[in-house]
């Protein structure tokens, strides 16, 4: 059997960063030369109805060994890596029993990471660690997840004695750009309920995340010359600029933790005759996720009233929903992932989401779906890093959960 780290670096192998403005399904066609890799691999190993669609999406079941009427439950992770950093050349270095100290990642280049900026590295001293070279991410986000699914479903095949019912997996891209579930056949899927496996550090399980929506504003100025521009230029870009200004600098994701919501800024382009901005908006709380949407839209209206109607305008849209309300009414989908980290000498730590996974809008979709750790850190930069322990960890958290669902009728 190939090892599960062996596994996971062949994945960071394959570029599949996805793209906010693109209009495709997947948003990029190198996620589908990953695709079709997987999809290959899943037959390989010993999958069964292993099917990539037109969109990138890819189904494959491990048949029942034990109770016929066991639940079928579903495993997912998306392939994709987030826009925010390059995912292409990735150089995946493996630190050897981390001492604990700062991580040079690129010394003539002056790019480390250093302990005190990242103080969980110190949970993992004595850990082998996967890092980067500090020019890329590396992956981990959600390749981690796949791996783990791909080795807990060929490590059930090598070991008949443990029973379980019918396994469902399912590998999707476009998750970073909050497009991973929209095209997801959940009835197709078939299964009572599921877990992505896209958390961070080990023993988190989340059940509730944000409520999520994009806002961009489109600013259309007007370009006249500098020495005739009195009472007729209208510059959208320092009009861009006055409105980033307005945003409260106590909701920004720097400034906010918990259950504290926030606008992020992602992008700003333009010049004197145009300009975009691109913001997401985050809140747990319904009633401050609709408020904050709100606020957006009358900052477009109050600077159309300053600068003349119909320059700013916004377009909001709505990418997924808090999926609490969803997984709550199920409480033993949370009990049994609960009662597998503890049988893999882990300690559970529930916790809200600082952001969403598909398991969101798979959730509202009528497929109940929290979220495990794969046991990546500091995700979408060149800090990103793996604990090798927690590959396996999360794996066999796959592998209890199989055989717990499967005796769930008991």
């Amino acid at each position: 059997m190939k090892d599960i780290l062996e596994r996971f670096l062949s994945y960071t192998a394959f570029d599949t960063q996805s793209a906010e403005d693109s209009e495709t399904t997947p948003s990029t066609p190198k996620q589908l030369i990953f695709a079709r890799f997987l999809a290959d691999e899943l037959r390989e190993e010993g999958l069964q109805d292993v099917e990539l669609d037109d969109k990138g999406y890819i189904y494959a079941t491990l048949p029942a060994n034990g109770k016929p009427d066991a639940p079928v439950i579903g495993f997912i992770s998306h392939y994709d890596t987030s826009p925010d950093c390059s995912g292409a050349n990735i150089q995946p270095r493996i630190v050897k029993n981390y001492d604990g100290q700062d991580i040079v990642l690129d010394a003539e280049a002056g790019i480390v990471t250093d302990v005190a900026t990242f103080p969980e590295l110190r949970r993992h001293i004595g850990e082998d660690l996967v890092v980067t070279d500090g020019h890329t991410l590396l992956g981990a986000d959600d390749k981690a997840g796949i791996a783990e699914i791909v080795q807990a479903m060929v490590y059930l095949q090598n070991h008949p004695e443990i029973k379980h019912g019918k396994i469902r997996v399912a590998f999707n891209p476009d998750e970073e750009i909050g497009l991973g579930a929209h095209h997801f056949d959940v009835e197709k899927f078939g299964c009572s309920w599921g877990y992505t496996m896209d958390g961070g550090e080990v023993g988190e399980l989340e059940y509730e995340c944000f409520n999520a929506a994009s806002a961009k504003f489109e600013i259309n100025g007007v370009s006249v010359h500098t020495g005739y521009a009195k009472d007729k230029m209208i510059n959208a870009g320092r009009i861009a600029t006055e409105l980033v200004c307005k945003i409260p600098h106590t909701d920004l994701p720097e400034t906010t933790s918990g259950y504290e919501g926030f606008y992020h800024l992602l992008s700003v382009e333009g010049g004197c005759e145009h300009a975009t901005l691109s913001f997401i908006i985050r809140d747990h709380d319904a009633r401050k996720f609709h408020e904050r949407k709100r606020f957006m839209e009358q900052l477009a209206e109050e600077l159309s009233q300053t600068y003349g109607e119909g320059v700013v305008k916004v377009t909001i849209r709505d990418q997924y929903r808090n999926m609490r309300e969803k997984v709550e009414p199920v409480p033993h989908v949370i009990d049994l992932a609960i009662k597998a980290m503890e049988q893999a000498g882990v300690s559970p730590r529930v916790q809200a989401i600082r952001g969403g996974t598909d398991g969101a809008q798979l959730s509202f979709k009528g497929l109940p779906c929290p979220n495990i750790f794969a046991g990546g850190l500091n995700f979408h930069g060149p800090h990103e890093f793996l604990p090798v322990p927690s590959l396996h960890k999360a794996m066999q958290v796959v592998v209890n959960l199989c055989e717990l669902a499967g005796r769930f009728n008991d």
